[in-house]
């Protein structure tokens, strides 16, 4: 029996709403029930594309999908740039050199969810101090933890060797040496021994297994070895477990590196820009594409005394462990020569960097031997909320960072956020000392236990949806703030004009010498040249659970690219170390994001009206049906419904558009509030349907993330999973689901 909690509404000023209110838990009977608000669903809702496994699967590759977009072109800005007096005391506040004594600080923490109480207390110290009303968040939840880990090959010849799993200490980074560093583990793993034969799977799709079965490749009762990348990490598992696999290695590949590896003459961490042989990308194998937060509290908030729900749904049955490019490659070398060629299966990017063929095998005789002991239990956390309250009590922007590593270090995953943050409140509280207030609230949010699956910011925002329902404007995402210098941008299609025109007013610390503005930076990070598109919103940050509340969301970061050093991520070499020497030397790069951030949360939580572009959202909304249209190809769906939804979206985005003219033209404070409230509250609509066949969190008709990816993005997901998995009857009703989320966003934008 699962159940849900009952929100009162909160005060419009709220001095208290960092303390748990009083709880009535209400049992609900069905197992399918996951949201704060009681809703129902139909049968037909219900249909699970699990069901489908043997139906033929049309292979989504989300990075070529979204063709038919129009790219923000680009344009000479003015420069440089000319800011008002409050945008100068923002941008003039942020200082690399404060920026630095903050990442340090976070880079010499342990901060494992669950363990990083220290960090939270320090870090609601540091926003109090900038005049942020701030208190710690407890939430108690269901976290998991090592013991112990171990692997083994044995050989065809009775010889065995030890397969390393651990990272090894660096001299030259002190912070990889320290006793009470974390083992490599991933989180949510299953306890369990394994022995058996192995069988390389490439990344680990849908599609990849699909191949395999295909071909006849043995999988049952094997283990398999799976190179990182392409989809989440848990979902590699769920593929091989679900293919009757009873274990899984997933290996870090230079492959993924392009030119800079060691491989190419590069000299690796610590010495150079290469990637370290030994370096192990830990992280979280929750099935994160059927829902985040804490797997025992699917839909309600874990606090203190809360039922628990299994977790089988939504957590591996099978043990795994995460290894490095030099542990992998004896294991995939004894594969040589067995099984299918990389020819013959013909899948992309199935090999990679290394010195072997990557066969499929097995090879027999060839065995591994996987340990992997985990300790499970309910332990508390800690977000950070700060807050000041704005002159209009009925609206709020939250500005939100994770806290929370798999390593003491991990300053670029989130610490480079989370000293960006430290330095906003610094920013803010010297704007604030001019006698500025905040039109809107600004909640500065502070989460815990992100890296295990969301946890922290999916537990907040279920607890206070009913509250957030009614006065979220926006929620800004800053997680991998800086691990290169090249910005990226991803949002919901409101927020792309402003997100974009705020870009202009920052300058990037081109290493070149020249002065240009981050726009200008993350242009040229076009593959055509002739314009950019911002990132269409998956999952895998915190932004996720605002987004599928009906909160309008935007993530920004800077990483590296082709020839920039290698970022060593969720490694104990993602460390203070590394950051200094080759991610960003002198943290300018992390001051240029952080200009950024408060310019933006400036511009939202205070400029009088809004500053959203709805009319763009029909552009988007035109490129995603295009883009569907490719995908249904020459199967038969009536999509008429769908299209006629985004014309009458259309018609409301320009009415509302002229209505926020006149509101300026004649500064009508009646008109202003009007279309405030339309812009606040126009999102709500696209989660009114409920949720996802199989998956009831994720409820934006619009966009989730895929079902056999976990990160990127799948537009009108209802409809394009219901064709990529061969079940018309699924597309044809979310064709009809998702007009009407559109035409309910229409009609709250209706004047």
């Amino acid at each position: 029996m699962q159940c849900c909690s009952s929100v009162g509404r909160h005060p419009a000023i709220y001095h208290d709403w960092l303390l748990p209110p009083p709880w009535t838990w209400v049992l609900f009977r069905s197992r399918s029930v996951m949201m704060l608000v009681k809703y129902h669903f139909t049968v037909g809702f219900a249909l699970s594309f699990s069901s489908l496994a043997s139906a033929c699967l049309r292979e989504f590759n989300s990075e070529h999908v979204h063709t038919h977009r129009k790219p923000i072109l680009r344009r000479q800005a003015v420069w440089p740039p000319v800011l008002t007096e409050q945008e100068t005391i923002l941008s003039n506040s942020f200082d690399a050199n404060s920026i630095d004594d903050w990442a340090k600080y976070y880079g010499n923490q342990v901060k494992l969810a669950g363990l990083g109480r220290e960090a939270a207390e320090w870090t609601r110290d540091r926003w109090a101090e900038n005049n942020f009303t701030s208190a710690l968040k407890e939430y108690h939840v269901y976290l998991s933890y090592p013991v112990r880990q171990s692997l083994a090959i044995a050989y065809s010849n009775g010889t065995r060797a030890e397969v390393h799993v651990q990272e090894p200490a660096l001299a030259e980074d002190p912070v990889t040496g320290r006793e009470d560093a974390i083992s490599n583990f991933h989180g949510y793993s299953a306890s369990g021994n394994a022995t058996a034969e192995y069988v390389y799977v490439g990344r680990g799709t849908h599609a990849d297994f699909t191949r395999l079965v295909e071909l006849g490749v043995e999988l049952e009762g094997k283990i398999a070895l799976i190179r990182y990348g392409s989809i989440f990490r848990g979902l590699k598992v769920k593929n091989a477990q679900d293919h009757g696999m009873i274990g899984a290695i997933i290996f870090t590949d230079p492959g993924d590196d392009g030119n800079v590896t060691v491989a190419n003459g590069y000299e690796a961490y610590p010495h150079g820009p290469a990637r370290h042989p030994d370096a192990v990308q830990k992280g979280s194998v929750l099935f994160l594409s059927t829902y985040p937060g804490d797997p025992t509290t699917p839909g309600y908030p874990s606090v203190e005394g809360a039922p628990r729900a299994d977790t089988s749904s939504v957590t591996p049955q099978i043990p795994s462990l995460p290894i490095s490019y030099a542990a992998v490659l004896p294991l995939l070398q004894a594969l040589d020569g067995h099984g299918l060629e990389a020819s013959q299966v013909n899948r992309t990017a199935w090999m990679g960097a290394l010195d072997a063929e990557y066969r499929t095998g097995p090879a027999p005789g060839v065995t591994l031997s996987l340990e992997n002991l985990m300790e499970g239990k309910i332990t508390p956390i800690w977000n950070v909320i700060g807050y000041i309250n704005g002159t209009n009590p009925d609206e709020t922007l939250v500005i939100g960072n994770h806290r929370d590593t798999w390593m003491i270090g991990g300053t670029g995953d989130p610490n480079s956020g989370s000293a960006i943050l430290a330095e906003l409140a610094r920013a803010f509280a010297k704007l604030t000392a001019t006698g500025w207030k905040p039109r809107r609230n600004i909640v500065l949010a502070s989460w815990d236990a992100e890296e295990y699956g969301l946890v922290g910011s999916t537990e907040w925002v279920e607890e206070h949806v009913n509250w957030l329902t009614e006065t979220a404007v926006a929620y800004l995402n800053i997680d991998v703030a800086v691990s290169g210098p090249r910005p990226s941008l991803d949002a919901t299609p409101e927020l792309h004009t402003i997100g974009t025109e705020i870009m202009k007013k920052v300058v990037h610390p081109n290493a070149g010498g020249f002065n240009i503005s981050l726009y200008d930076a993350w242009q040229r990070e076009s593959s055509t040249g002739s314009g950019r598109h911002v990132g269409v919103l998956g999952s895998g940050s915190d932004y996720t659970t605002f987004l599928h509340r009906g909160v309008s969301a935007l993530d920004v970061g800077s990483s590296g690219g082709a020839g920039d050093p290698i970022w060593h991520y969720h490694s104990n070499y993602d460390s203070y170390n590394w950051m200094s020497k080759f991610g960003d030397p002198g943290f300018k790069v992390h001051a240029a994001m952080g200009q950024y951030l408060s310019l933006l949360a400036l511009h939202i939580a205070d400029d009088e009206i809004l500053p959203f572009d709805l009319p763009n959202y029909t552009e988007e909304l035109r490129g995603y049906y295009e883009d569907l249209r490719d995908l249904i190809g020459d199967e038969t769906l009536d999509t008429s419904e769908l299209a006629a939804a985004i014309d009458v979206f259309e018609k409301s985005a320009k009415q509302v558009k002229e209505l926020e003219t006149l509101a300026k033209t004649w500064k009508d404070e009646n008109l202003i509030k009007v279309v405030n409230k339309k812009y606040r509250d126009f999102q709500r609509g696209f989660v009114s349907q409920g949720g996802l066949p199989n998956r009831e969190f994720y409820r934006h008709v619009v966009t989730a993330p895929g079902l056999d990816t976990g990160y990127a993005a799948i537009t009108f997901p209802g409809v394009s999973e219901g064709v990529q998995y061969g079940n018309l009857t699924v597309a044809a009703e979310w064709v009809s689901k998702t007009a009407q989320g559109i035409l309910r966003a229409a009609a709250i934008l209706k004047t």
